[in-house]
């Protein structure tokens, strides 16, 4: 029997080598998250995309850099959050999760939210926010809204997928700021 990790280094480890769904025969890498593991504010996307899977880090892509913008707006850096996603390994063609692979792939996102222990989640989509608030509401309702006594003492905080707001509305991008300036409040409301 294989000891359960206890450890960052060991649940990523762990993730590193995971074969547990069919993403990991089709993988460049495990894209397990990248940022500061001591964060007070954690983001939580969908899955890997292309980017994501050649160089094994979560959002170096266009939407990457939309969410770098929005952070910036609030006045932080992506070196003073963490950044995740509900899938380890980039469905093939960038399709939808299945729910196998999230059922595989969730433990390691609960485990790193439970180590890092941020004192605001923000999901970024509907796949997201579906696995941590259970709920079949879509992210257009469910988005800039505060989540308070969330899992582990956290708030959470649902906004759109940053990909959403490239090839969506421009209001898409405007209510995500919304959502960004909830997120600063929450974090200078914790200070």
């Amino acid at each position: 029997m294989e000891a359960i990790p206890q450890t960052y280094a060991e649940v990523r480890d762990a993730a590193l080598a995971c074969t547990m769904c069919r993403l990991s025969e089709t993988r460049n890498n495990v894209v397990f998250g990248a940022g500061d593991p001591n964060a007070r504010l954690m983001f939580v996307g969908e899955a890997p995309g292309k980017n994501e899977d050649l160089q094994g880090v979560p959002f170096v892509g266009a939407a990457g850099r939309l969410l770098d913008e929005l952070l910036a707006g609030i006045g932080l850096a992506r070196d003073d959050v963490y950044i995740a996603n509900v899938l380890k390994c980039r469905p093939p063609g960038n399709r939808d999760p299945k729910p196998d692979e999230i059922d595989s792939c969730k433990g390691y996102l609960r485990s790193q939210i439970r180590m890092i222990s941020p004192e605001v989640v923000v999901t970024l989509g509907n796949f997201a926010t579906k696995l941590l608030v259970p709920t079949e509401i879509g992210i257009t309702r469910m988005r800039g809204q505060r989540i308070t006594s969330w899992w582990l003492g956290a708030t959470l905080v649902p906004t759109f997928h940053p990909a959403a707001a490239l090839r969506g509305r421009p209001s898409v991008r405007q209510d995500m700021e919304q959502d960004f300036t909830i997120v600063k409040e929450l974090l200078d409301a914790g200070r």
